[in-house]
Formats: C-alpha cells, structure tokens, sequence
C-alpha cells in the first residue's frame, strides 16, 4: 500500500490524546455508600473489572477511530501496475477524438462520435484545472496545435463535428508529440479514443516512446454494415462526340450480408444515362459496366448513385471529363505532303489537320496540338530537337516516320535527348508484320477477334530500331523476324511513337493496309489529355492543366455546382503547364466547376476518402495483443471502460486502488461503536 500525502502519517501522534484521556479522566470513580460491608468489597471488585474493560474497549475503538482518520487524509492507494503516472507534478494531456465519418455509426447508446466526446470530457474529470489540454481531432486546425486550459478544452469538445478528413494513427502521434516536446518539466499523457479502423491504425508506424503515458481508448459500433462506390474508369481514356463508351464501377460490400438486386444510377449533366442492378456477396465486391453515348462536346459532370443505411456519405461518387470538340494535327515535312496522312485527318470534322514545311516552322505554335507527325523529315536540327523534346514531356504526342535518305546521325541526338532508342541502317530482307499488341489502349478495341491467319503489311526494307535496356518501350506491332515495326514510349507526359518504315511504297504496303488508318485514328484520339475523374479530400492533391495560362490579373475560380460555394485556389504557371493547389480547400463532396473570367477551364470532382468506408475495426483484445509486443508496452495502456464506470476505470491507471473512502467509513463505525459502548455499556 502507498501512500499519495505520506507526511500526514505523523498524525498517527494524535493517538497519544485517547491514551492520556484514559490515563488521566477514567481513573476517577464515584463514592457509593452501603449498609453492609460485605457487599462493598464484593460491589468494588466486580465494578473495578467492567470499568476496566469498558476503559480498555472505549480507548481501542478511539485509537482506531484517530489511525483511521489519519490514514484516510493521507490518501492510501494500491497501484494497479509498476508504472503508473507520476504525481505531484503538472500534467500535459493531449486528447484525440476520431471525428471521421467512420465515427458517424452507431453504438447501443448513441453515435460513436457522441460517445468518444463523452468520454474525452471524463478524461479532462480526472485532471485538476491547473493542467494543460490539447485537443486533436483530423482536421488538423492550426488553432489546435497549442496547450489550452480545463474550460476551453470542455468548449472544444462541444465544438466538434464529423469531418471527411482521414489521419493515420502514425500521423496523429506525431502531432501530439511535436507539442508535448516542447515541455520539460510536465508529466505527459496522451490519448487517442477511435474506433481504430484497421485501414487507418498503423500502430507498427508509432514510435516508441517511454516520455510519455499512451492511452488507446476503442470504441465500437453495433453494426459495421456498409455498401459503398469504391470508384469509377472508363474502358477507353478519351472520350469523343457520339462515341459509344462504357463506364465501369466498383462496389464493395463489407457488411455480413449478401445484397441482392440494389439498382444504380448514373447521371450526366443531372441526366440519367444508365441505370441497372446488381448483387454483391458478403465482404466482396463487384464490377458493374453502364453503357452510353456522348452526344454534346465540353465538361460532363458525373454522379453515381446507391441507397444504402445507415452509413449514406459513400452512396455518392462524383467524376467529371472533358470531351473534345476536336483534335488538333501538326504534320512535319521535308517537300512533298503525305496523301495518305491528309486523307486521314484532312477531311474529317473531328480533326484540326495542319502542315508545314520543317524549314518554315514556328515553334511557339507546338503547345497548340495534341499531334505532332514528323514525316520523312531527312534531319531534326538541334532546335527542332529541343522544341519536340519540350512537347512531348508536356503531355504531347510525337509519331515519326523515318525518310529514305535521314540523317542517322541526326535522329541519333533527337533521340538520346528523350532516351529513346535510335535508328540503324536500312535492311533490305523482306519481311512482314507479324504480331499486334491487342492488350495496348491503341488496338484494344480496334479487333473483335483476330484469326490466325490475319492479312497483316508486308515489308521490303525497314530501318531497324534499336531498343534502349533501361527504356520503358512497348512494342505495338513487331516483324516476323522479332524487331520491331512500331512502338511507343512514354517520355514524362506524353508519347513517343517510333514506326520502322516510311510511307512509301518501296517500303511496305503499311500505308495502303486496312490497319493504318486505325493505327493514325488512335494515336490522335489517345494524345488527348484525359485528365484525373475525381479527386479524393483531404489528401491535398494539386490539379495540373496543360496548355492553360492566365492573362494579366485574371485568376481561377472553383465553383460547386449545385451551391452558391466559391473559392480561388492559388497556382503555378511552368511553361505549358500550370499547377492548381486546393490546400483541403474543398471540404464537401461533389461537382465542381473550374473557371477563370466566366470562362469554364474544365471540371472538378470530388470525393471523400473511401478508407472511412472499411468498418472493419480492431477490439479491444485485438490492440492490447498488438501492442503487448513494444518495448514500452508498460508505457501504454489500452482503456476499454466496459463493465464500470470510464472515468473510474481511469482514475485507477492514475491513482491506483484509492481506499482513503474505506478509511472513512471506518472512522466513522469506530466512533459509533465508541457513542454506543459509552451509551449501553453499564
């Protein structure tokens, strides 16, 4: 047994008053007077035994009576462990409370977020108003980052309210320990009350740390049910005007339950494009596909939509994209223009086909096209080099078809400057094409099947290229002797497409082959920026707009559609690029609109972290057996408050088994039994 106030143990002195009281005022008797003497002697030696005994007992029950009392001021206590918190000193007590949407669901009682409130007031109980509180929630304020007194920390928690923001574990102990660091003298304690997603609790990430006490305080939901959107692709990265696309969706199911027929919506522009239905087993998920048709150019808006109870903040996924009204198509040449490249994208709508001479060029016009073709170009000159090198990283596409007669030297430095492969000289052995890469975006959906015998281009001479070890190529179409007719590499943003022939017919019948025109299709229709779907808040992502530059003094705007929100973001212009910041400017879920002087840029979407959406939590034991394996497993406590009061549970790692109550009370029976001994006892 310890003691919390051992000095008031010299109290134990006061024992010495009953002692002299019973010394000094029971030696005293009364003079009786009786007629025979015989009963005198008889009278006086059996009342001198009862007196004594009397005595003897009044004086036991008023020492045990003043030890008692004694005892109870100087508060004994029995120490739940060996390492409990130091007392006597001020503490520094730093309090997170789980504020996420996970936290929304509920318990026996109420919501676990109502519930990890209460119990974050009856840990601020435990402490006198002498020490210091901080309160930690996942939006992260700045305000929060600071000590404050019992009473603000009691308004704080008031103030609290779900939020879509999403912390690791690892995260929060950090910024609990950047401010309890600072203090030197200070016992510091910290808690974390949460529902301790597994998704979210790296406890492996937690450093170990005996400076200070660690409390985990679960708390649990009655059902962890939940249907959610996971996410959202289409099957081809661009999309066109009346073009057939398909849009495929993933929900996950983490309840106990099958579901079975739950319908799906999707909408366009508040347009429903697409509905159907779907079933999902018990901790699985499934893949959905809703076809439709783009019929209007511009930003489209998405929402997909699910009912499902009571969790609802994912039964909603926003996307948005850009459909072009046009492509624009650079073609580079020496002399003469290619008939077979004008067919393709000269007489077609979809296209913006220019040509131009590669002695007559104006390089400032490249960030305008999305296609640039370098056609039987004899020599790239050190500029024109550095010009297709810059668009290209920028999110351009660059096709090369070699010339008869090109400067291999020249080609050589272009493409060292992207590490690119290179060409060499010409092989006249015949060959044909022999091989297609269907797994590419550019013919995935060209073929429905492909026979075995397919009528692929034959070629009669061919510049080999010659392929880089450490270069990320992927073959398109290969020869039947394994080298390569065409392939692609991706250079920063964009792509590098490398074709082993030039359109002529003296070299292959590549350009007369039903499959150039797929091939030259494709390579527009992908060198078009398809841009992110959604993006995901709180994870502070920056939004990248190629070919976008603000004039003068104008600014961005992002607007949410459906609302009168509006907010500037700040940016970054790079060249043709410029960079978007949103800093968790966007904090509800939604559609949103980018402008700058009334003019739409394009769209924004956002979605809340789908990590809240996995209820699938660690118990009590569970966290306890996790963390029994940490070197400062004595330094950390988990606190479950189940089975007896929270705050008890609590003051108990803090003080220990208090008894100075019992000792009250006892007091209190000795001193009755002193009144009842005097009062009864004859």
């Amino acid at each position: 047994m310890h003691f919390f106030h051992p000095y008031f143990l010299f109290g134990l002195f006061a024992v010495l008053i009953p002692v002299i009281i019973h010394l000094f005022n029971f030696r005293r008797f009364k003079r009786v007077y009786f007629t025979n003497v015989k009963f005198i002697k008889e009278l006086k030696s059996e009342t001198k035994r009862k007196s004594r005994l009397k005595h003897l007992l009044v004086l036991l029950l008023r020492i045990l009576a003043v030890c008692a009392l004694v005892l109870a001021f100087a508060q004994p206590f029995i120490p739940v462990s060996n390492d409990m918190i130091k007392q006597g000193t001020r503490k520094a007590v730093t309090v997170y409370v789980d504020n996420s949407f996970s936290m929304e669901a509920l318990s026996e009682e109420a919501s676990l977020l109502g519930i990890a409130k209460k119990k974050a007031r009856e840990i601020a109980a435990v402490y006198a108003s002498t020490d210091l509180f901080q309160l930690l929630t996942n939006d992260f304020k700045g305000r929060d980052q600071r000590f404050i007194s019992k009473d603000e920390f009691l308004e704080r928690i008031n103030e609290v309210n779900s939020s879509p923001g999403v912390k690791q574990l690892s995260e929060v102990f950090q910024r609990q320990s950047d401010l309890l660091n600072e203090l030197n003298n200070e016992t510091r304690i910290s808690y974390m009350i949460s529902d301790f997603q597994k998704n979210i609790s790296d406890f492996d990430e937690i450093p170990d740390d005996t400076s200070k006490m660690m409390f985990f305080i679960p708390v649990r939901a009655e059902l962890k049910n939940n249907l959610y959107i996971d996410s959202c692709w289409f099957e081809s990265p661009v999309q066109q005007v009346g073009q057939h696309t398909t849009l495929n969706i993933r929900i996950k199911n983490t309840a106990d339950i099958d579901y079975e027929k739950i319908p799906v919506k999707l909408l366009i522009n508040n347009i429903q494009k697409a509905v159907t239905s779907f079933d999902v087993k018990a901790h699985s998920e499934t893949t959905l596909q809703l076809p439709y048709t783009v019929f209007s150019p511009g930003v489209q808006f998405g929402e997909l939509q699910i009912v499902d109870y009571p969790v609802t903040y994912d039964d909603q996924f926003y996307f948005s994209y850009q459909v072009a009204e046009s492509i624009s198509v650079l073609c580079i040449n020496d002399e003469e223009r290619s008939s077979y490249l004008d067919a393709i994208f000269g007489n077609d709508s979809a296209f913006l086909y220019s040509t131009a001479n590669s002695r007559q060029l104006d390089y400032s016009t490249f960030n305008a096209f999305n296609l640039i073709i370098l056609n039987s170009v004899k020599s790239v000159s050190s500029g024109l080099a550095q010009e297709l090198k810059r668009f290209i990283e920028n999110g351009g596409s660059l096709v090369v078809f070699p010339a008869v007669d090109m400067y291999l030297q020249d080609y050589a430095k272009f493409l060292n400057r992207v590490n690119a492969g290179f060409y060499r000289a010409i092989d006249t052995s015949n060959t044909k094409v022999v091989k297609i890469n269907v797994n590419h975006a550019l013919y995935n959906d060209v073929f429905d099947r492909i026979p075995e015998n397919i009528d692929l281009p034959i070629v009669k001479a061919w510049f080999p290229i010659r392929v880089l070890t450490h270069s990320n190529q992927e073959t398109l179409l290969e020869l039947q002797n394994n080298n390569l007719f065409l392939n692609v590499q991706q250079i920063e943003k964009g792509l590098l497409y490398l074709f082993a022939v030039p359109l002529d017919d003296q070299f292959s019948n590549f350009q007369k082959h039903a499959i150039f025109v797929p091939t030259l299709y494709k390579m527009a229709v992908l060198s078009l920026s398809a841009g992110k779907l959604f993006y995901t808040i709180g994870k502070d992502e920056i939004v990248e707009l190629n070919k976008v530059r603000l004039i003068g003094d104008n600014t961005f705007r992002i607007k949410r559609l459906d609302s009168d929100f509006e907010v500037i973001p700040g940016f970054r212009s790079m060249e043709s690029r410029t960079l978007i910041y949103l800093q968790n400017i966007i904090t509800e879920a939604g559609n949103y609109k980018l402008e700058s002087e009334d003019l739409i840029i394009g769209g924004l979407s956002f979605n809340y972290d789908r990590k809240e959406s996995d209820l699938d939590c660690y118990d009590t034991e569970e966290i306890r057996e996790i963390l029994s394996d940490r070197k400062n497993s004595a330094f950390t406590k988990v606190v479950s408050g189940t089975g007896r009061s929270f705050s008890e549970t609590l003051e108990d790692f803090h003080y220990g088994k208090r008894l100075w109550k019992w000792f009250v009370l006892l007091a209190l029976i000795f001193l009755a039994g002193e009144v009842l001994v005097l009062r009864f006892v004859k």
